[in-house]
């Protein structure tokens, strides 16, 4: 069960493109650390993106209530993926 919302997978893509960078160059690891318990519980997960030329990587806690994109663009910014 993936737990990256399509919503958020777009967001992740345009931030790429909104940066000129090839969607290619990165790779998305995720796993998906809900406990379910009954059928009301909160989605939860950890990604850890990969920027295969530099080698570069960071994780980000994903699922309900995260802003993993925002969180994301920010690193990339700052120059986190070189």
């Amino acid at each position: 069960m993936s737990v990256i919302a399509p919503d958020e997978k777009a967001d992740f893509v345009a931030i790429l493109h909104r940066h000129q960078l090839a969607e290619a160059d990165f790779l998305l690891q995720e796993t998906n650390t809900t406990d379910v318990v009954d059928e009301v519980y909160p989605i939860q997960g950890h990604v850890t993106i990969v920027r295969m030329s530099t080698l570069k990587e960071r994780g980000y806690r994903i699922g309900h209530g995260t802003a993993w994109t925002v969180e994301f663009e920010k690193d990339l910014t700052q120059g986190a993926f070189g």
